[in-house]
């Protein structure tokens, strides 16, 4: 949590400091010492003689005796190391401050010299090591601030001696080890920040600081239950435990913080009921209690608050808050909420945020929507409403987001699309409207985001989409052909599949800037496409269709038709038909001979191979070797051997390939086949307890496991459940346990290694990135097609929600026995139309009689599907699915 008004705090205190300071007495100063200090750090270029008046100085403020009682810098680039400041020739410093100045290094023993020290702050520097035990005799401090570096180690428990401190700031660090209870006390303590490091073990009672206003412990590993002691603290102003692990209810004594107006309990495992009490606080503003395991109701005077979020729990009953409702944003989504949200949109006018999606609500969408006009996102998507969209919708005119997809709505599209000119996310997929798709959606201008598939919209698909980013119009009734407007396609995700469009489709040459393009089941004729031809295309599927040959080249047509492209010219270009005929008979000239000699080769290669087969059978081999893709006859000492054999004991000649996490090596096995081999780095230095995590030896993988009809059969329904809940478990540590956060990125089962027991473990972690919160982590396409992202195509941004995604693929394919396929594209429809588990699973395997086990499978399936959402908002997080396996 970042708290607003911080920096304005430290600001006007350094400014008090500074004024004091004019006070203070000189205590034995030697004034040539703190000259030749300042110079040697080279901070100040400009001064290089020690006879200077350094009190002059940009960031030198000194007392009325000439003596340095404040150093301040503010986003200077000092670099260098905070150790080249002597420290010891400062006896009347206050205050140091050094702000955003790339310092390196560790803070020096010396600062537990500077005893009249009241502010120090080296916030957002590139510090290290641990907090110097000196630190804790600097007894008259009140801020100290070593926020944003890279300390570590644990928080030393002599912090308590520094007891007139009211500012703690240790956040966004590495510190590790549980909280020492001696900072209970710190009883003048006001700001108390330790967000965004290793910290574990539970919450000390901090029961006895009543003069905390802040108390931010998020974004580490605490555990345990909160502690019913905080409800103490009725000068709390905000209270931040997010993104932690801790469990059991919410304190019934937070109903006596009387001043909170900010709190936070997201991404932990607590239980229970919102407590009653909490939503009558007076102050209270927000309350961010998202992804965690909360049953029971939202009482309607949480309609007090500006914002509330309590997606991702259990939390059920009728959406209803009462007049008047102050919400502006308002999360609801993945639970279990019924009813219709007909006092919602009665009560709540100012709601610019709304997101009810993924719950069980039913009816229509009623007209007195068109009154929230603050809305700038509307998602009521996944849920089971009817009816009509109605045409008071299109009064939103500050909605840039508008998702009602996976419903049941049906009729036409209302007209006046057109008022709606802040829209940039359309999602109305997976609903069954009908008519035609208005022109007006096309004509907005800020629109980049259009999804109407699965519905049975008819019509054509006009040339001016082409300027959106994403489209997808899949399985629809739509026709004619795919024409867009010339040198005026920025489309990077298309897909018109299952539609009954004809034409040619050699326009889509013009969409440079695809990177998935699916054009399947439909009756297109001409030429396909050359993945070649397109430079940043990753996907491309354009078959079944009625297409023959390859597009020539982009040069080769322009030769052809120089002038020609880009005009309003209609029809066929002089003597193109003639030039076709003859193409084709010259082609049949080239290709017989070809096609006739390779059918030649393969015949006499058929022959060769039943030659040796049979005298295999007669002379056996003296030497078997352990099939390696094979978990029931692998025999893990003979594989090695042969590896090391194949490669000469992983000489470089055999390296064909190196990443951060281990070299890819070229091996050619007695067997005759070839296999890429990746050695990984050895973990020692840096993880000791990597290799703990191997239990068991690695046998195959799922891949391997599933690929293989007899091996298949073995590994049963409660083996593949159980291998999913393994896999499960280790993203969400991944995503959620790991600071920062991991992303794999290339989850698929030939990644998903199994041991001799059969349990899973996620392996191969060569294209996985760290997330850095404050950058786009915009990212390069990488993965296993099949089970990539869908978004990826077109925005290149990867989250955890893309891991989450291709887990959902695996789950499908390990019930299934086999990749889900087109399958995916259609799930989410076909759920909410009853599709039967029976139909899903592998058939190698006897349908599960034990209702038990159904259960369990059903509840993977049902996990899986929500994992695919094309949304990625929408998915679940790695944590709530394996919550969920876990029930």
């Amino acid at each position: 949590m970042k708290i607003p008004t911080r920096r304005l705090l430290l600001l006007l205190m350094i400014l008090l400091f500074f004024m004091l300071s004019e006070e203070t007495s000189a205590n034995g100063f030697n004034k040539s010492l703190e000259a030749k200090a300042l110079v040697a750090t080279n901070w100040w270029p400009q001064h290089v003689n020690v006879s200077d008046a350094y009190c002059n100085w940009d960031g030198i403020y000194c007392n009325e005796a000439g003596s340095v009682t404040g150093i301040f810098f503010y986003n200077h680039n000092l670099e260098g190391y905070l150790g080249s400041l002597n420290l010891s020739s400062f006896p009347n410093l206050v205050s140091l401050d050094l702000i955003n100045c790339g310092l390196e290094g560790s803070i020096p023993e010396q600062i537990g010299l500077l005893s009249n020290l009241t502010f120090l702050s080296l916030n957002g520097n590139r510090l290290r090591g641990n907090l110097p035990v000196s630190l804790t005799n600097l007894t008259l401090l009140e801020v100290l601030d070593l926020s944003y570096n890279n300390f570590s180690g644990e928080l030393p428990v002599a912090l308590a001696n520094l007891i007139t401190l009211k500012y703690l700031f240790l956040d966004d660090n590495n510190f590790s080890g549980e909280l020492p209870v001696s900072l209970t006390n710190l009883t003048h303590l006001r700001y108390l920040c330790l967000d965004k490091n290793q910290l574990t073990g539970p919450i000390p009672p901090f029961g006895s600081m009543v003069n905390l206003t802040v108390l931010d412990l998020s974004t580490n590993q605490l555990n345990a239950s909160i502690p019913n002691q905080i409800g103490n603290l009725q000068s709390l102003d905000t209270l931040n435990l997010g993104d932690n692990n801790f469990d059991g209810p919410i304190p019934l004594s937070f109903g006596n913080l009387s001043h909170l107006r900010f709190l936070n309990l997201d991404m932990n495992f607590i239980s229970g009921p919102i407590p009653i009490d909490i939503a009558d606080l007076m102050n209270l503003q927000h309350v961010d209690l998202n992804n965690n395991s909360l049953v029971g109701t939202v009482h309607p005077k949480f309609g007090n608050l500006s914002y509330l979020d309590v997606s991702s729990n259990r939390l059920s009953g009728n959406v209803s808050f009462q007049y008047p409702c102050n919400l502006v944003q308002l999360d609801l989504s993945m639970n279990l909420f019924t009813g219709d949200i007909a006092s919602l949109s009665s009560n709540c006018f100012g709601l610019k945020y709304l997101d009810i999606s993924m719950n069980k609500l039913t009816g229509p969408i009623p007209h007195s929507v068109g009154s929230m006009v603050s809305l700038t996102l509307l998602d009521l998507s996944a849920n089971q409403l009817n009816g009509s969209i109605p045409k008071e919708l299109t009064n939103l005119q500050k909605l840039q987001t508008l998702n009602l997809s996976v419903n049941n709505f049906e009729g036409q599209l209302p007209s006046n699309f057109c008022n709606l000119s802040q829209l940039k996310i359309l999602n109305l997929g997976m609903n069954s409207i009908s008519g035609l798709i208005p022109l007006d959606i096309a004509s907005l201008e800020n629109i980049e985001h259009v999804d109407l598939s699965h519905n049975n919209l008819m019509g054509l698909v006009h040339p001016e989409f082409g300027k959106l980013t994403y489209l997808d119009f899949s399985s629809n009734k739509l026709s004619g052909n795919v024409q867009f407007q010339c040198n005026a396609c920025y489309l990077r995700y298309l897909n018109l599949s299952m539609n009954l469009m004809t034409g040619a489709i050699t326009s889509l040459l013009d969409c440079n800037y695809l990177r998935s393009l699916d054009i399947t089941n439909n009756s297109f004729v001409g030429e396909e496409l050359n993945r070649t031809e397109f430079t940043e295309l990753v996907i491309l599927n354009q078959y079944p269709n009625n297409l023959t040959a390859i597009v020539p080249s982009r040069s080769s047509v322009q030769d052809r038709e120089s002038g020609l492209s880009c005009n309003a010219l209609s029809g066929q270009s002089p003597g193109k038909e003639h030039m076709t005929t003859h193409k084709r008979v010259h082609h049949l000239t080239i290709f017989l001979p070809i096609i006739l000699g390779l059918c030649f080769l393969i015949l006499v290669y058929v022959c060769y191979k039943n030659h040796n087969a049979t005298e295999n059978k007669i002379q056996p081999q003296t030497i078997k070797h352990g099939n390696v893709c094979s978990i029931l006859n692998y025999d893990g000492t003979i594989a090695y051997e042969d590896f090391i054999t194949a490669t000469e004991d992983f000489d470089l000649r055999y390296c064909i390939g190196t990443g951060g996490y281990g070299s890819v090596y070229e091996a050619k096995l007695p067997n005759g086949k070839t296999f890429a081999l990746k050695k990984l780095h050895r973990f020692e230095a840096e993880q000791p307890a990597f290799d703990q995590s191997f239990k068991n030896e690695v046998q195959g993988s799922l891949f391997c496991a599933l690929s293989n009809s007899e091996l298949a059969v073995q590994v049963d329904w409660i083996k593949r459940v159980n291998i999913i809940k393994d896999v499960a478990h280790a993203l969400a540590y991944m995503h959620h346990d790991c600071s920062p956060p991991i992303v794999h990125r290339d989850i698929s089962t030939n990644n998903i290694l199994l041991n001799s027991e059969l349990e899973g473990f996620v392996a191969d972690f060569g294209a996985a990135r760290l997330l850095d919160p404050d950058s786009s982590n915009q990212t390069v396409i990488v993965g296993t097609l099949g089970y990539i992202a869908p978004e990826l195509a077109y925005n290149m941004i990867v989250t955890e929600k893309c891991d989450v995604y291709s887990f959902g693929v695996v789950a499908l394919e390990t019930i299934g026995g086999k990749h889900p396929g087109d399958l995916l594209s259609s799930l989410n429809y076909s759920t909410s139309r009853g599709i039967t588990l029976e139909n899903i699973l592998d058939k190698r395997l006897p349908y599960p009689t034990d209702s038990s086990i159904e259960k369990e499978i059903m509840r993977v399936y049902n996990v899986a599907v929500a994992c695919i959402l094309t949304d990625p908002k929408c998915r679940p997080t790695m944590r709530n699915v394996s919550r969920e396996l876990s029930c």
